[in-house]
């Protein structure tokens, strides 16, 4: 959170595919959804996504003389300047105090939600409830089904290899903590899931169960409707800039899936070092006491392989807990992103093929426009959400990877200057000896 009060913004509210207006009509619509007459903020602000979005950036920045003189300085600057439009929110969520629960049939962890706001859809301007990974889950599903043009934030994994990775420790439980906090504050920040009504009842309803029996069967009929538009069309083919999008996507999600299998690999291969040069170390310490003159800066070399070690072990929970779980995260996020442009492309197929109709059946024209309109504007709907939500991820992909390359490499200087230091400590205990000869 920034500092200074939450100013208020005027709410757009949810918008449901059939309210929204054409994106291309020349004024927009008076009518109100939902008491508010303000057309879906995406509708207004996409531009268009340009070839120098389709590239991966460096996230390098130009040095100068106004530089700063260390790592350190940099991140903290490009903490600093990520969080200059905080004066204009009024909606704060945070993730914390996960708590284990041990029933009879079951045992989870459940975090708490605390939310804070100005808007006028919450009735208090601070709420405070529990929710289970499970909650989290039923959140994203009814964004989905809700918002089937809007790009959704991907959740961590739920399931862990039994005998790897134990889901109820301190480690797991606050990996997981850190990930479901960033998945509500990637909602938080979005102009339209942030005003969705399933995300206000996970924010603030004290019984989630009981919204989720209510809304069983609604979901049963928006399901089958969904199957029914994205089933049964074939599309000839993405218009160029789509195409570009889906190939970007493949192209990125390779690239992160090999950095995440080498990463790993090497920080499987820096645990086992690690364990190597804690036998390592105790060696020189124990042949100390068979010594003299060489007791002292033999007790020296074993310090310096502890304090190594240290600093290895350190580096290596730092790539861990920092490093691979956003790798993971923007894999997966380019997962969702596949799934909307695959939604993308039934609709266009429905289009085509209604358009088609009206080609071979010129008889029955007074009716069949209506319903190409119709399809056409949904269509529409869908080429501005998903060129707006690609603009703003590629946006938050910038800033997360030049922050995380930033840390890494701050993390590596760290731990080289550490072992630097170590190594130069016994240096002068070995010249004392030899001037003492």
């Amino acid at each position: 959170m920034s500092g200074g009060p939450p100013k208020a913004l005027p709410s757009t509210g949810p918008h449901s595919l059939r309210d929204m207006p054409h994106p291309l009509a020349g004024s927009s619509s008076e009518e109100a959804v939902g008491g508010d007459s303000t057309p879906s903020p995406d509708l207004l602000t996409a531009r268009s996504f340009g070839d120098k979005d389709l590239i991966l950036p460096n996230g390098g920045t130009p040095a100068g003389p106004a530089s700063p003189a260390s790592s350190s300085s940099l991140l903290n600057r490009l903490q600093l300047d990520d969080d200059i439009d905080g004066e204009t929110r009024d909606l704060f969520v945070t993730v914390d105090d996960p708590k284990k629960h041990v029933c009879t049939m079951e045992t989870y962890i459940t975090y708490r939600i605390t939310t804070k706001s100005t808007r006028v859809e919450f009735d208090l301007p601070e709420y405070s409830v529990r929710r289970r990974y499970q909650d989290f889950d039923w959140l994203r599903n009814k964004l989905e089904e809700s918002q089937p043009t809007h790009l959704i934030p991907p959740l961590p994994e739920k399931f862990v290899v039994k005998g790897v990775v134990d889901r109820f420790s301190e480690e797991f439980v606050e990996t997981r903590r850190k990930a479901l906090d960033k998945f509500l504050k990637r909602i938080t920040d979005h102009p339209v899931l942030s005003f969705n009504e399933h995300f206000n009842v996970f924010l603030t309803a004290k019984d989630l169960n009981a919204h989720k029996k209510q809304g069983m069967a609604l979901l049963t009929r928006v399901g089958e409707s969904v199957k029914h538009v994205t089933g049964g069309y074939k599309l000839r083919s993405r218009p160029l800039e789509f195409a570009a999008i889906g190939e970007y996507l493949d192209t990125f999600a390779l690239k992160l899936g090999t950095i995440d299998r080498i990463a790993q690999r090497i920080i499987k291969e820096e645990i086992e070092y690690l364990v190597e040069l804690r036998e390592y170390g105790p060696v020189y310490s124990t042949w100390s006491a068979l010594e003299g003159e060489l007791a002292e800066p033999l007790e020296g070399v074993s310090a310096c392989i502890g304090n190594c070690s240290t600093a290895l072990e350190e580096l290596t929970e730092d790539m861990t807990e920092d490093f691979l779980p956003v790798l993971r995260e923007y894999i997966l996020y380019s997962d969702s992103m596949k799934s909307v442009l695959k939604k993308r492309d039934q609709v266009q197929a429905e289009y085509e093929a209604k358009l088609e109709a009206v080609a071979l059946r010129k008889e029955e024209r007074p009716k069949v426009p209506a319903d190409v309109e119709k399809c056409q504007d949904r269509m529409e709907c869908f080429n501005a959400d998903l060129k707006a939500d690609m603009e703003r991820w590629q946006n938050s992909k910038r800033q997360d990877f030049r922050q995380l390359l930033m840390g890494m490499a701050d993390k590596n200087i760290q731990y080289y200057e550490k072992c630097l230091m170590a190594w130069e400590s016994i240096i002068p205990l070995l010249q004392e000896k030899q001037e003492a000869k």
